[in-house]
């Protein structure tokens, strides 16, 4: 089944739903991947948080604080 024919049906689902499928195929990528799968804007915009990340130690939160902070707003 192709993405095109997909989509209407994902579209109807509710933020919620779509946001737990999110999650959910984003739990099935590999931890690695080869650097021919991942765009050039990927490597490029990657490049600019770390160096960001390195000039800022200590700002930001980690993925899991994340998720946590938005499971307790719901």
């Amino acid at each position: 089944m192709s993405i095109e024919t997909l989509m209407p049906k994902l579209l109807k689902l509710s933020v919620a739903e779509r946001l737990d499928l999110i999650e959910r195929i984003w739990d099935t990528l590999p931890e690695a991947v080869e650097p021919s799968e991942v765009p050039a804007w990927h490597i490029e915009l990657l490049k600019e948080r770390l160096a960001e990340a390195e000039t800022n130690p200590g700002e930001g939160i980690t993925w899991e604080e994340f998720k946590a902070k938005m499971r307790a707003r719901q």
